[in-house]
């Protein structure tokens, strides 16, 4: 008997207890095997699947994400746009109040112009008034002082009163 030859009655036998082992294996050893490569085939698909979804869905939070940033920016513009005409009308707006007190304080200086040089002219009137009341008593004065002043001076007032009474 030889390990590399060998007999008849071993091949039997190898064959017999080969085909028991093959025959239990394939009543229970094979299906148990089966299930469980076909469970795990069914998890690595769900698996696949569910990273698609995943991958299907990141795409669409990516997709979201930009439109958002997007819609952020244009907000954001509108709001700048906003904020810049608001600071327009602002400034356009102290400029006319700035016009209109400008405005106001010439008119307002024009008046006190008026009024001082009004003022001004009264007081030179008065002055110049004062100064020929001076100048016409020192005159009137130096007359009377004559002899025959004060009779010609009653007798051209009377003339010139009754000037003055006649066209009425």
């Amino acid at each position: 008997m030889s390990l590399i030859t060998p007999d008849f009655g071993l091949l039997f036998w190898m064959v017999v207890i080969f085909g028991i082992v093959f025959f239990l294996l394939a009543k229970f050893g094979f299906p148990v095997i089966t299930n469980a490569v076909q469970k795990r085939s069914d998890h690595i698909a769900d698996s696949l699947k569910a990273a698609d979804e995943a991958q299907a869905q990141l795409a669409n939070m990516a997709q979201e994400q930009q439109k958002m940033i997007e819609q952020t920016r244009l907000e954001q513009s509108r709001i700048l746009k906003e904020a810049s005409e608001a600071r327009e009308s602002i400034i356009a707006q102290a400029r006319e109040e700035a016009a209109a007190e400008a405005s106001k304080l010439l008119e307002h200086a024009k008046v006190e112009i008026a009024a001082e040089r009004e003022s001004a002219i009264r007081d030179i009137r008065r002055q110049v008034a004062m100064i020929s009341v001076e100048v016409a008593e020192k005159i009137v004065r130096k007359d009377l002082d004559a002899a025959g002043g004060q009779q010609d001076l009653l007798d051209r007032m009377v003339e010139e009163a009754s000037q003055a009474q006649i066209p009425n």
